[in-house]
């Protein structure tokens, strides 16, 4: 009895300190995540509900009221809803078949493709923004093009325009979209394919119930991410968008600089906060998921 509780006193002594470790390892960017995010989410988000107008500040959900039931803010938020889904779904119609083709081709051809695709994570967002201004405006670069085959009539500029921005979020979203996407076809095993093929699969039975399934997490994880950065926009928004109506970056940065109304700004940061934390939220229990489900396989 005592040489068999020794050694687990020992185990348990060693796995107590080394969950110690671990939560000294994490206590450091949990600190700074906090301070340098949270704490001033929350900061605001209590200003937000604190009239102090009167002669004692109290809870009020007014300022919230008054963004939900402004035409201009709902239109603005729907908008930043409807660019930030239809620059998701166009990056991953372009990026899905890229990475299937990255994943299965080993040809020289696929290098080059891979380098191209990753040119955009290079590229800082402003400059990105300047060249696709000069590229897409009238008199620009794709217009000289149009005009050289005849088209000019059709070619309608995206620039100043929902278009213009789509295009910029696609662009810079894509060298991140395929490398989470090709990191997750990467882990399924070739003979797996190779299986389902000695079965008499076809490539869209393959595709259809192997690589879409467990290709699921990878494509969340893209999507949570991608839906985060691209909700909160600024640059390109700014620069290729429309006066009106406007993203959330962009009327945030509006009314706390054009119209001087802080609190108003504050509101509208915290609904985008609490939106994008909801995505964030989401990530994070797909890669749980992601992790539980691996320790259940190695046990």
């Amino acid at each position: 009895m005592i040489q068999t509780t020794a050694p687990s006193r020992r185990v348990t002594s060693r796995r107590r300190r080394e969950a110690i470790g671990g939560y000294l390892l994490v206590a450091t960017p949990t600190l700074l995540i906090f301070g340098l995010f949270f704490l001033p989410a929350l900061e605001s988000f209590v200003r937000t509900l604190t009239d102090a107008g009167g002669a004692s500040a109290h809870i009020s959900l007014a300022r919230y009221t008054d963004f939900f039931q402004s035409p201009i803010g709902r239109s603005n938020l729907l908008f930043t809803f409807y660019i930030t889904l239809v620059s998701i779904t166009v990056l991953f119609a372009i990026c899905f078949p890229l990475a299937l083709y990255l994943r299965f081709s080993k040809s020289r051809i696929a290098n080059w493709v891979l380098s191209l695709a990753m040119l955009p994570l290079f590229v800082p967002g402003i400059m990105s923004s300047y060249a696709l201004i000069r590229f897409l405006r009238p008199r620009g670069m794709l217009m000289t093009m149009f005009n050289a085959f005849g088209l000019a009539a059709f070619y309608q500029t995206p620039y100043l325009h929902p278009l213009g921005i789509i295009i910029g979020l696609v662009w810079e979203g894509i060298p991140f979209t395929i490398l989470v996407l090709t990191a997750g076809l990467s882990q399924i095993d070739n003979a797996i394919i190779e299986s389902a093929r000695d079965v008499g699969a076809n490539d869209r039975q393959i595709f259809l119930h192997i690589l879409l399934p467990l290709t699921r997490r990878a494509a969340l994880i893209a999507f949570c991410l991608n839906f985060i950065g691209n909700f909160g926009a600024y640059t390109i928004p700014y620069l290729l968008g429309p006066a009106a109506p406007q993203t959330m970056g962009v009327y945030m940065q509006q009314t706390l600089q054009g119209y001087q109304q802080p609190l108003d700004a504050e509101t509208q940061a915290v609904i985008t906060f609490i939106i994008c934390m909801m995505a964030g939220l989401f990530y994070i229990r797909t890669i749980a998921k992601s992790q539980l489900g691996r320790g259940d396989t190695h046990g």
